[in-house]
């Protein structure tokens, strides 16, 4: 992948970080894979939503929308964390079809469609099959474990891991490596649309912990909390976050 490539060539350590109006970092790195993406991948009519491009709000009219997060994780990029990956989605008619993210550090590329499946550097790959909470495998967002807001969890029934990169966690959701992850407060389609392409191409389904719909190029680009996981496994988390809630 060639954002990867470009990727190779930015050194954290020797970046200046800037920080945007709500205190979220943005490096060169960022900006640079988001012109790289926007120039290579849109054609013709295609729409384009990126955390890093200015929304004029034209993607509306478009039926094809690029959903791109250029670096997903920018927070664990800049820590030196291998958890964060370029996260690109294609959103057709508000439904994410086809996903793509690569972990450069790792060496994980992830792709997926409904048509094919997934597969995981060239390997047929399917959500887990688990469907008890009981030794499930969920990974937390590594800020909100920070801040305290997944202590709640502390004797739940399944294991919590903290990891970086939403779209990260939601690749290896998709691949089996993990068995769910949720988030407690909002993301942006940027942040989840790979992912949610990647987990349903899966086998699996990612849905609003509220239970409303989920559909993307909406005017307003931001998610509350969402649930990723097999259908099974998915129902009796959402179950039991009711529960906690109350």
């Amino acid at each position: 992948m060639a954002a990867a490539d470009l990727l190779r060539g930015f050194s954290p350590e020797r970046m200046e970080v800037e920080r945007k109006a709500g205190g979220d970092p943005v490096t060169e790195a960022d900006r640079a894979v988001d012109d790289l993406l926007r120039r290579t991948l849109v054609r013709g009519e295609e729409g384009w939503l990126s955390e890093e491009t200015r929304d004029d709000g034209t993607r509306l009219s478009r039926r094809r929308v690029w959903v791109v997060d250029p670096l997903d994780g920018t927070r664990e990029f800049v820590a030196g964390i291998p958890e964060w990956c370029v996260s690109i989605a294609l959103v057709e008619d508000g439904t994410p079809v086809a996903g793509g993210t690569c972990n450069p550090v790792t060496g994980e590329t992830f792709l997926g469609d409904r048509e094919s499946g997934v597969r995981e550097n060239g390997s047929a790959v399917r959500v887990s099959s688990r469907a008890e909470l009981a030794g499930a495998l969920v990974l937390a967002s590594r800020s909100e474990t920070a801040r305290g807001e997944w202590d709640r969890f502390r004797h739940a029934p399944f294991q919590v891991r903290p990891t970086g990169s939403v779209a990260y966690k939601m690749s290896l959701v998709a691949a089996g490596r993990a068995d769910a992850t949720f988030t407690l407060v909002p993301k942006h389609e940027w942040d989840v649309a790979a992912g949610v392409a990647l987990v349903t191409a899966a086998g699996g389904t990612v849905r609003r912990i509220d239970g409303s719909a989920l559909a993307f190029n909406r005017p307003d680009a931001s998610l509350p909390g969402l649930l990723a996981a097999n259908a099974v496994l998915a129902d009796r988390l959402q179950e039991f976050l009711r529960g906690a809630a109350g």
